[in-house]
C-alpha cells in the first residue's frame, strides 16, 4: 500500500480522551435498547459473523457497546458479533498493519482523514451503493467528510461528532473595562478588543496563530474542487495572514507563540494566562477540573466564522466476507436512538443523526456554563462542517507552519509565505 501516514484526526484524541472518564451502566442506554431497534427494518441476508472495532471505547464504555451488540444480535437471528477494542495510543498504526496484512476488520470506527487513506487503496466500502437512506439519516457535515475529491462514493457511517466554539475568561475581560456579554464576533473585532486588553491590564486576549482552518472559516478557498491542487496562496489569505502578523508585531500575542516553547492557547486559558481559546463543547468541563478557581469566570459563544466539525465514524472493509452484516451493524450502532443514549452520557458529544438534531435534552442549557457551552456546541452541527481538508497530512501540516511562522514574525511578506507554501504542499500532495 503507498501510504504515508495518518495524522491525529482534528479533535479525535481529545474527544476519546474525554471519553474514558465516562461510564455506563445497561440500564443507562435507555431508548438505546430493543425498542429503539425493533423500529428498523431487517435487512435481507444478515447473518454470521462480523467483527466490530473501535478505538479507546474500554473499559468506560464496555457495557454500552456491549449492550448495542446484543440488541443487534436479537434484531438479527443468526448474527454473531465480536468486538474488539484498541487503545488510543498507536490506533492509526495498528489500522495501517491490519489493512497491510488483509485483517481489516469488517466495522472500524475511523476519522475521515484515517479512512480516506484506506478508500485510496480500495479497502473500504462505498456505503452509498448500498444505503440509500444516508442524506435524509445523517447531518450534511458528517457525511460530506466521508466523501473524498478523486474518489467516488462515502466511506464511513458518520458517528459521534463534535463542534468548536468560543470561550472567554469573563474576569479578565471585567478588569479590561470589557464587556464579556458582548465578546468578539469578527476577527477585526477579536484584535481590537486584545489591543485594548493589553493597553489596561497587559494581558493576552489573542494567543495562537492561524491555520488552514482559519481560512476555510472565513470562507476562503484551501483546496481545488477536484483535489488536486492547494490554492490558499490569495490576496484575501494573504490580509487574513497580515492581521496576525501586525497583531504579534504589536505585542498582541505571546513573545513565545512562534517557538518551541508554546504551550497552547488552551492550556494557557486553562492556567488563566489568556483570556480566550477554542474548544469542544465539553472544554469547559475539563477547564475546570483543571483550575477550579475559573468557576463562574467563564462565558462561551458561537465560533468565529464558519463552525469546524470534528467527526467519529465507522466504515466497513471492502473485504469484508460479511458485507450484509457488517453495513447493517455500522448502520445501527450509528442509529439515532444508539447515538442519542451515547450522547446523553458524554458532555460534548453529539449525534449524527438528523433526527436527532431536535433533542431537547441535547438543544437547551440548562442555564449553566457548561449548559450554554453545550447548547452552543449543538446549534452547530447541522452547518458545522470540517474545515481543514483531510488531504492535508503532518509533511503538509509542518510546512504551513514553518511559512505561516516566517511571515507572523516579519521574516518574508505573508504572500511569499503562502506561495511557498502551497508549492510544496502541492508536491507533496502530487506524491499521495
Amino acid at each position: 500500500m503507498k501510504i504515508r501516514r495518518i495524522g491525529a484526526a482534528g479533535a479525535a484524541l481529545t474527544v476519546l480522551a474525554a471519553l474514558g472518564g465516562c461510564s455506563f451502566s445497561a440500564a443507562d442506554r435507555g431508548s438505546g435498547g430493543t425498542e429503539a431497534a425493533s423500529g428498523l427494518r431487517p435487512v435481507s441476508g444478515v447473518t454470521g459473523e462480523v467483527t466490530l472495532q473501535t478505538w479507546a471505547l474500554e473499559p468506560g464504555f464496555a457495557p454500552y457497546i456491549e449492550g448495542v451488540i446484543a440488541d443487534f444480535e436479537r434484531e438479527h437471528p443468526g448474527t454473531t458479533v465480536t468486538w474488539i477494542d484498541q487503545p488510543g495510543e498507536g490506533y492509526s498504526a495498528k489500522v495501517l498493519a491490519q489493512a497491510a496484512a488483509g485483517e481489516l476488520p469488517d466495522v472500524t470506527n475511523l476519522p475521515p482523514d484515517f479512512a480516506l487513506l484506506l478508500a485510496r487503496e480500495g479497502l473500504l466500502t462505498d456505503i452509498a451503493g448500498a444505503d440509500e437512506t444516508l442524506a435524509d439519516t445523517y447531518v450534511p457535515g458528517a457525511l460530506a467528510a466521508y466523501r473524498y475529491a478523486r474518489l467516488e462514493g462515502t466511506y464511513g457511517y458518520p458517528w459521534y461528532l463534535t463542534t468548536d466554539l468560543n470561550y472567554w475568561n469573563t474576569e479578565m475581560f471585567e478588569n479590561a473595562g470589557l464587556d464579556p456579554a458582548t465578546p468578539p464576533t469578527t476577527l477585526d473585532e477579536l484584535v481590537e478588543q486584545a489591543r485594548t486588553m493589553m493597553d489596561t491590564t497587559g494581558d493576552y486576549l489573542m494567543s495562537r496563530t492561524p491555520g488552514l482552518g482559519d481560512f476555510a472559516a472565513a470562507g476562503l478557498p484551501v483546496l481545488s474542487d477536484d483535489g488536486t491542487e492547494f490554492t490558499f496562496n490569495t490576496p484575501e489569505a494573504a490580509e487574513l495572514l497580515d492581521v496576525y502578523r501586525a497583531a504579534y508585531a504589536d505585542g498582541l500575542l505571546p513573545d513565545d507563540v512562534l517557538t518551541d516553547a508554546y504551550l497552547g492557547n488552551s492550556r494557557l486559558f486553562v492556567e488563566g494566562r489568556v483570556a480566550w481559546s477554542t474548544g469542544g463543547g465539553n472544554f469547559i468541563n475539563r477547564v475546570l477540573q483543571e483550575n477550579p478557581s475559573l468557576e463562574g469566570k467563564i462565558a462561551s459563544s458561537p465560533y468565529l466564522g464558519a463552525t469546524p466539525l470534528y467527526v467519529q465514524g465507522l466504515s466497513v472493509s471492502d473485504e469484508s466476507a460479511n458485507r450484509p452484516a457488517a453495513v447493517a451493524l455500522a448502520k445501527f450502532v450509528t442509529n439515532a436512538a444508539n447515538q442519542e443514549a451515547f450522547a446523553a452520557e458524554v458532555p460534548g458529544v453529539f449525534p449524527s443523526t438528523t433526527a436527532s438534531q431536535g433533542d431537547p435534552d441535547l438543544a437547551r442549557s440548562d442555564g449553566t456554563p457548561q449548559g450554554d457551552a453545550k447548547e452552543i456546541a449543538f446549534s452547530g452541527l447541522t452547518t458545522a462542517e470540517v474545515l481543514q481538508p483531510v488531504e492535508v497530512d503532518d509533511a503538509m501540516t509542518a510546512v504551513v507552519n514553518q511559512e505561516f511562522a516566517a511571515a507572523i514574525a516579519g521574516e518574508r511578506t505573508s504572500r511569499q509565505a503562502l506561495d511557498a507554501a502551497v508549492d510544496e504542499c502541492n508536491m507533496l500532495l502530487a506524491d499521495l
